[in-house]
């Protein structure tokens, strides 16, 4: 048994545990020692600052985000079932690790290069590349549909960005939207719950060419 990286794994999981609860600016290195059975010297072996241990746990989650999100994109899907698919996965994905929005803008504010550099290396995957792959072969089948009048005309690009932004918007403002809203913590998990049903058919349906035109 590989004892070494049994414990790297614990601690990589009460990081993100300990993350989930504070959000990465209130987490303490010592809270995050407590929640993996380890002393802080064996945790700074392994981590020497909290920054790398955030980095290690985004690289982790955003490794099994990114992959399946361009391999749905890049399939033979139709385009409601990419949306569905996309939205399943990211939903999922964010609500068990909920701080990854926020620590991934202020990232990109601060050093968008190294976020680029942790995806790539996290997912195999050459961002560079995936992405003209993604909106071409999402070009075509969004050309094709409104040819056919059964979807309004619109870009690969503008359709990336609302999908996306619709799936992770909740996550990046939840303290604001639980303030707004007037909801706890149950009370606003509940919401999430109910629009990993009704967004799919929200979005589709924002696609389909008015009636009028």
């Amino acid at each position: 048994m590989n004892h070494g990286a049994d414990t790297e794994t614990r601690i990589l999981e009460a990081a993100h545990a300990v993350f989930v609860r504070r959000g990465t600016a209130g987490a303490r290195m010592q809270e995050i020692a407590a929640e993996a059975g380890v002393n802080q010297a064996l945790l700074h072996y392994y981590f020497r600052t909290k920054a790398q241990l955030a980095q290690a746990v985004f690289a982790r989650a955003a490794g099994h985000l990114f992959r399946p999100v361009v391999d749905v994109l890049v399939s033979d899907l139709e385009i409601e079932d990419k949306v569905r698919r996309v939205i399943a996965i990211e939903l999922e994905l964010l609500g068990r690790t909920p701080f990854l929005p926020a620590y991934f803008i202020s990232e990109m504010n601060q050093h968008p290069e190294r976020v680029l550099q942790l995806v790539e290396s996290a997912s195999g995957t050459e961002i560079a590349t995936s992405i003209p792959r993604v909106t071409e072969v999402l070009g075509r089948q969004l050309r094709r549909a409104a040819r056919a009048g059964t979807m309004r005309p619109v870009t690969a690009a503008q359709f990336l960005m609302d999908l996306l932004s619709l799936c992770i918007f909740p996550f990046a403002a939840r303290p604001m939207l639980m303030a707004v809203l007037q909801e706890d913590a149950a009370g606003f998990e509940r919401l999430l719950d109910r629009r990993k049903r009704e967004l799919p058919s929200f979005f589709l349906d924002a696609l389909r060419p008015s009636e009028a035109s």
